[in-house]
């Protein structure tokens, strides 16, 4: 869709862009990818490693190709730099520093992305870019965003299966994300989320709907349906491959084989939506050739050119994209702490005691680990801390990948909650979670500690490292876990490990700052 010229001013009052202007527009579009190339490679990283953001190779060509579908737009409206897009722009540049601090890969991702539409604006001018807000803002899907939903997808997949295999009539035994059926045993894992369903839907449901539809409500309807079909449609997925197991014995779809059946399956329900939808279209709007060939008669056409301002906005578009990389550049080098981690010897008073369980947290390796048992009263309560420092994206304390168990895990989380309690004279909302595996139970307290803080949030988290690193002292921190054996009686296991850190609290902060303070 775009914007329809004003009457007598198509290419009457337009001139072509010259050689020169196009290869400024051209330098001030690519120079980004360089001077964010480390943001770059991160995004091609995870399209590499992921079957579920393979489609990011093709997402700047389809945007490319729209915008060759519009290419008279740069007749109809020829552009007209517009400096206040320079102010947006500075402000993606700070975001993508702000995130760098924080090591918040994805929101570097999208400030980077972001600021290719705003660049963009800056050069062309509203209208120009207005009328390709589509292809310009397509190219969002290009970041490999959508880990943070598998754990809801898991548990909604998990809740979906088991109601629909007992409203079948079959019973089912569930412990968290993991059934048992006569038949056999199931779990639903991290490829079974649907998440890669998902983000395919969306991307293939928004282009879909900018190419079919002109109005914003059917676009936005079909939009919905891209999103609510493919959650629906991977819960009966779900279901039909645990009921053809069931009903062969477990000698049908327990292997790869119900990989294939989910993308054909989801295939076809994808074919469906797209052809029902189709009923629907609308054409898109014809362009004005008519009244741009009257209005072309009647002018002569004028030679090409550069338009006004363009290399004073280039410039300002290149410098305001080099700024942030620049400060990037230099508070690594003042945050990068070159010293080996030494996890300082945590004085613990509570009498050892023998380890209860083979439970190890889901966490990147760490530059130093702890782990120790004591006995706090009548029960036994194991202390974990893993430490990091000088963070990136494959060793990070705060991330969507870091859990207190794996998707695959003989331990498995069955419930969560938070819970506020004190960590040396803090109080801190910590995550409570209750994980079991057939031969028994355990009862985890996990919080973090992020130079000198502690929190039990992610977000407050990073939100902390991210302004140690601007005042320049480091990216330290720690992830710490108190586990307790759990009988079912969760006032007990509290009671152990409230008494444990309220003994114990002490010594861990003395510890966590003494190895923070080590050079």
């Amino acid at each position: 869709m775009f914007l329809k010229p004003p009457p007598g001013v198509i290419n009457a009052t337009s001139a072509p862009i010259s050689r020169q202007g196009t290869a400024l527009i051209a330098l001030a579009l690519l120079a980004p990818f360089l001077l964010y190339l480390g943001t770059v490679r991160s995004i091609v990283s995870v399209w590499n490693s992921s079957e579920t953001f393979a489609h990011g190779y093709v997402i700047l060509p389809i945007s490319l190709w729209l915008i060759w579908r519009r290419r008279e737009n740069f007749s109809l409206y020829p552009p007209k730099p517009w400096p206040p897009a320079l102010l947006l722009l500075a402000m993606l540049g700070a975001g993508w520093l702000a995130a760098q601090l924080g090591e918040v890969q994805v929101v570097s991702q999208y400030t980077f992305v972001a600021m290719l539409p705003v660049a963009a604006l800056a050069l062309f001018g509203p209208r120009l870019a207005g009328s390709l807000t589509f292809p310009l803002l397509f190219l969002l899907f290009a970041v490999p965003f959508g880990e943070i939903f598998v754990g809801p997808l898991i548990q909604f997949t998990a809740d979906f299966t088991v109601w629909a295999v007992r409203a079948t009539g079959i019973p089912v035994l569930r412990s968290g994300t993991r059934f048992e059926l006569p038949t056999g045993n199931w779990s639903v894992v991290e490829a079974c989320s649907g998440v890669r369903y998902l983000i395919s839907s969306i991307t293939l449901g928004c282009l879909y709907a900018y190419l079919t539809y002109r109005s914003t409500a059917r676009r936005a309807l079909f939009i919905g349906l891209s999103v609510i079909v493919p959650i629906i449609a991977n819960g009966l997925r779900a279901y039909m491959i645990v009921m053809i197991g069931h009903l062969s014995g477990m000698e049908l779809a327990t292997g790869v084989d119900h990989i294939i059946y989910g993308w054909l399956f989801f295939g076809l329900v994808m074919f469906v939506m797209f052809w029902i939808g189709s009923y629907w279209r609308e054409d898109t709007d014809p362009a004005p050739a008519s009244a741009s060939a009257t209005a072309s008669a009647a002018t002569a056409p004028r030679a090409a050119g550069t338009p006004p301002r363009l290399p004073a906005m280039v410039i300002g578009v290149l410098a305001v994209c080099a700024f942030w990389p620049a400060l990037a550049l230099m508070g690594e080098r003042v945050n990068h702490n070159p010293a080996p981690v030494r996890l300082a010897d945590i004085a613990v008073t509570a009498p050892p005691a023998a380890d209860f369980a083979d439970w190890k947290p889901f966490y990147m390796e760490p530059d130093a680990r702890f782990h120790r048992a004591y006995q706090a009263g009548g029960l036994p309560v194991s202390l974990t801390v893993l430490y990091y420092r000088n963070q990136n994206p494959g060793k990070n304390l705060i991330s969507s990948m870091n859990r207190l168990s794996g998707y695959e895990d003989a331990w498995h989380e069955v419930e969560g909650a938070s819970r506020l309690e004190t960590v040396a004279g803090t109080p801190v909302t910590l995550h409570e979670g209750i994980l079991r595996t057939p031969q028994g139970a355990i009862m985890v307290w996990a919080f973090k500690w992020v130079g000198g803080h502690y929190t039990g949030s992610d977000y407050v988290g990073k939100l902390w490292q991210a302004a140690n690193k601007a005042m320049m002292r480091g990216d330290d921190g720690a992830a710490v876990m108190l586990a307790v054996p759990y009988d079912n009686d969760k006032e007990r296991a509290r009671a152990a490990l409230h008494r444990f850190l309220a003994e114990q609290g002490p010594a861990l902060d003395q510890a966590l700052n003494a190895t923070r303070t080590h050079k």
